[in-house]
């Protein structure tokens, strides 16, 4: 899978850009605030229905203008197509080779792009919610069923939540057990998904931060056992009914799917507690190859890597391993960084360089 071009305008700080990135290490450096981050995310968006940034619309479009416009080509499987959004306040627009798509399924594996960036590697200190944001959205990115089972357990938690503040909580039953029954297709999946990255993560811990130490991905849902959905459900409704004074008492549904953790185990201990920075770093860094290896599985090609704020997320071991492992990787890479690092085009050959300033770019060769 591979960007062969991608123009923006009025995104964020950035009026116009039109570039042609390398097909391999694409680097853009400029000092802070400059719109290096800005462009990361206009790349990722062209494939995502939401931004690793934000999910306010507003935001995004350029003070004083209407709307922002995103235009990409991507080649995948040897066919282009051509992506187009349009973000305006009030809503977006997705084009696919001309024709307006209206469901995420239509946009769905057309670029696919992980993104590693400083708020990441926060998620390992923040609380549940970040990490839970993470998990939906990978496992989302390589299963698109993942999303309908989201949205309806989200639609019905409203409802119930609903009834638990009203006087009235005729039908309290009913949501709950269709609570269950879309709580255990989000539980089913999450499972899933989160058993074939352990599985890969401690290879690529390895790969970055060096052999020695043991990493673990776990996610344990209250009240969960199993990992049949049929028997999930039977877990999850036991759970509800067990926390219903309370959850009468407060007006909420205080357990569930949207309440569970993800945890990050390094050497058998809580990596948020024990970690070093450097190890938690590496710890994200090699969560997100593992995605990566799963989405190439998954689609039969490699996604595109997004790599913010290179030059304060790794030191310079951990970057020169993590380089010498994507040298021999066919992945188109995109890297932001406030220098123009010797190290690190001398470790990605074939690098395009783009100095980035007040939202513009500069092309200064390879």
């Amino acid at each position: 899978m591979r960007l062969c071009s991608v123009a923006v305008s009025d995104f964020r700080n950035v009026c116009s850009v039109h570039i042609e990135p390398g097909n391999r290490f694409n680097l853009l450096y400029g000092l802070n605030g400059q719109g290096k981050t800005n462009l990361l995310e206009a790349i990722y968006l062209l494939g995502n229905p939401r931004s690793f940034r934000t999910s306010r619309l507003p935001e995004l479009v350029r003070h004083g203008e209407r709307q922002a416009q995103i235009q990409g080509t991507v080649e995948s499987g040897g066919i282009q197509n051509q992506l187009r959004l349009l973000v305006e306040a009030g809503g977006r627009k997705v084009e696919i080779d001309g024709k307006t798509v209206y469901k995420a399924s239509e946009l769905h594996g057309k670029l696919n792009a992980v993104v590693f960036s400083p708020d990441d590697t926060g998620m390992v200190r923040m609380g549940p919610e970040s990490r839970r944001r993470y998990l939906d959205r990978a496992v989302y990115m390589g299963d698109i069923g993942y999303l309908h089972s989201w949205h309806s357990y989200q639609r019905i938690l409203k409802q119930r939540n609903h009834l638990l503040k009203s006087s009235d909580r005729t039908g309290l039953d009913i949501w709950t057990e269709k609570l269950a029954e879309t709580g255990a297709e989000v539980v089913e999946r999450r499972l899933k998904y989160v058993a074939v990255l352990d599985g890969k993560l401690q290879k690529y811990y390895a790969t970055i931060a060096g052999d020695g130490e043991t990493s673990r991905l776990s996610y344990n849902p209250e009240g969960v056992q199993t990992t049949e959905r049929t028997m999930i459900r039977e877990e999850l409704l036991e759970l509800f009914k067990r926390h219903q004074r309370s959850d009468e008492r407060y007006g909420t549904t205080t357990t569930g799917p949207h309440r569970d953790d993800l945890t990050f185990v390094l050497n058998e201990r809580p990596l948020k507690a024990f970690g070093s920075q450097g190890q938690q770093k590496s710890f994200v860094l090699a969560l997100k190859m593992a995605e990566m290896d799963n989405l190439q599985e998954t689609f039969g090609e490699a996604p595109l890597l997004l790599l913010d704020d290179m030059s304060s997320e790794l030191d310079a071991r951990r970057n020169h391993n993590l380089m010498e492992f994507l040298t021999t990787r066919e992945i188109q890479v995109f890297i932001t960084t406030t220098e123009r690092s010797p190290a690190l085009l001398e470790a990605a050959p074939h690098c395009a360089v783009f100095r980035v300033e007040g939202g513009n770019l500069t092309f200064e060769g390879n």
